[in-house]
């Protein structure tokens, strides 16, 4: 009986373990690397912004609850910024690269899609690998443009009042 609990808790714990994955690394070599891990405390994703010049993303900038991530990136191209809705979350991004990103297509639960860049170089398809997971935060490597790009996705945070799941 004993052994049967044991089981049982250890199968219920690698269960609750096996909500986070990562997409990526898409893109170069070069840059210097970021991770955003820290900032998913300030809450769920909530904003974005995206520079982008007539070929590359050229920068990257993530809003979490209500505060803004460091930006990412150089300041070539032209700014646009998106805001999510209450309960909304990125549930897919597309892309292309080839030695920098090029292109991304965010898709959210909300059936909402925003492209940011141009249409060419290797495409990619990120998405969780389980279900009713969404983007948490981002990583990659960055100078004068956005070098590689990782999505990280998990469950909206337990203490998020925006999320609305």
């Amino acid at each position: 009986m004993l052994l049967w609990i044991l089981v049982s808790v250890c199968a219920i714990a690698a269960a609750q373990q096996r909500s986070s994955s990562y997409s990526g690394e898409y893109g170069g070599g070069g840059g210097k690397p970021f991770s955003q891990s820290g900032n998913q405390l300030d809450g769920p994703i909530t904003a974005l912004r995206i520079r982008t010049n007539r070929v590359y993303i050229t920068g990257i900038q993530v809003r979490y609850g209500t505060t803004w991530s460091e930006y990412r990136g150089g300041s070539s191209g032209d700014l646009e910024e998106i805001f999510l809705h209450p309960g909304e979350h990125i549930s897919q991004v597309n892309g292309k690269y080839t030695h920098y990103v090029r292109q991304l297509v965010f898709f959210s639960n909300k059936e909402r899609v925003f492209t940011f860049g141009k249409d060419i170089g290797i495409s990619f398809n990120a998405s969780p690998l389980f279900p009713d997971t969404f983007l948490r935060y981002i990583s990659g490597s960055s100078d004068s443009v956005i070098d590689a790009i990782g999505f990280h996705w998990d469950y909206p945070s337990s203490n998020c009042v925006h999320c609305n799941k």
